[in-house]
């Protein structure tokens, strides 16, 4: 197993519940770590056989800057649903910070931490 880190990646979507909110984009930064099966990239040195964190960077992008969220949860679990599509994912953590939501904090954050069932288990 081996683990991919995007480490601060700084958006601009629409995001909460105040009028203001739903009219003016505000700041969002990604913090995601995905666990993954890397013996074929290992084996074999080819982008084919890896996580592409580039096209999986730009469709983040994509998704978060044409979103219109009132949640970060909602948020935070659209981006989990784009990086865990890659069959090779096994485990992904997703935390979105929100600088600007409190006047006197420097940010709030949702994470979402995500697990692949090893096929066979059945979910309770």
């Amino acid at each position: 197993m081996a683990k991919i880190r995007i480490t601060n990646l700084r958006l601009r979507t629409l995001i909460g519940t105040n009028d203001w909110e739903r009219e003016t984009q505000q700041d969002v930064v990604f913090n995601i770590t995905l666990d993954y099966d890397a013996a074929k990239a290992v084996a074999g040195d080819d982008l084919r056989e890896t996580v592409d964190y580039k096209a999986l960077t730009k469709q983040i992008i994509r998704e978060v800057e044409a979103s219109r969220f009132f949640l970060l949860e909602k948020l935070a679990g659209r981006v989990v649903e784009i990086v865990t599509a890659h069959p090779a994912v096994r485990g992904a953590v997703v935390r979105v910070d929100k600088p600007q939501a409190l006047r006197f904090a420097d940010s709030v954050s949702v994470e979402l931490d995500w697990s692949r069932k090893p096929k066979g288990t059945s979910r309770r």
